[in-house]
């Protein structure tokens, strides 16, 4: 029985089975950048990413709790002012990649492309375009890095009035209601 298992596995077509990708959320980061003061700008990122690619379709959680800025009371307050994690903990990003071929990569190779995203944040979605780089990895994955920062405008999901929250809690003149989003994902088989 299980050679005949076996042999029909063997016989099923590649692309079936061979072409779905789990992300490495330990090898894998998502970063942004915060202004404050109108010059003072911070890099942040979020430790607890999940997603893999199955069927073409890429589908990527990010835990908003894991925000972190490197200040403790700053990731309390992001939490519960900006992002509201208790209504919205995660954020979630899809996309379609079927038309790049993925499966097809060879170790080294890669392919560039703009690939619109669909971002759910905040209870709102939206789609943004991503210039995007895949890599094909010696042991099969695929490592997926930005071009170019995306633009997540506050105004765009809702989130005005938790910048200005942190604002006034924070005594700043001005935080910026626009930041550059970069990511290097990194998917394995």
């Amino acid at each position: 029985m299980k050679k005949i298992v076996m042999l029909c596995m063997l016989c099923m077509p590649m692309s079936g089975w061979a072409a779905d990708w789990s992300l490495d959320g330990g090898e894998s980061s998502l970063n942004f950048v915060s202004v404050k003061k109108g010059v003072v700008g911070e890099v942040h990122h979020f430790k607890a990413l999940q997603g893999s690619i199955e069927d073409g379709q890429t589908q990527v959680s990010v835990d908003l709790t894991s925000v972190e800025t490197g200040v403790a009371i700053r990731n309390e307050r992001m939490q519960s002012m900006l992002f509201d994690v208790s209504h919205f903990a995660t954020a979630k990003v899809s996309a379609d990649v079927s038309s790049l071929k993925l499966a097809a990569l060879k170790p080294g190779e890669s392919v560039s492309a703009t690939v619109p995203l669909r971002l759910s944040l905040h209870g709102i979605e939206q789609q943004l375009p991503a210039e995007v780089t895949i890599v094909g990895l010696a042991d099969g994955g695929l490592l997926v890095s930005s071009r170019a920062p995306i633009i997540i405008k506050a105004a765009d999901f809702g989130l005005v009035a938790g910048i200005e929250a942190l604002r006034e809690a924070a005594k700043l003149p001005s935080i910026a209601a626009a930041v550059p989003v970069t990511f290097q994902l990194r998917f394995s088989h």
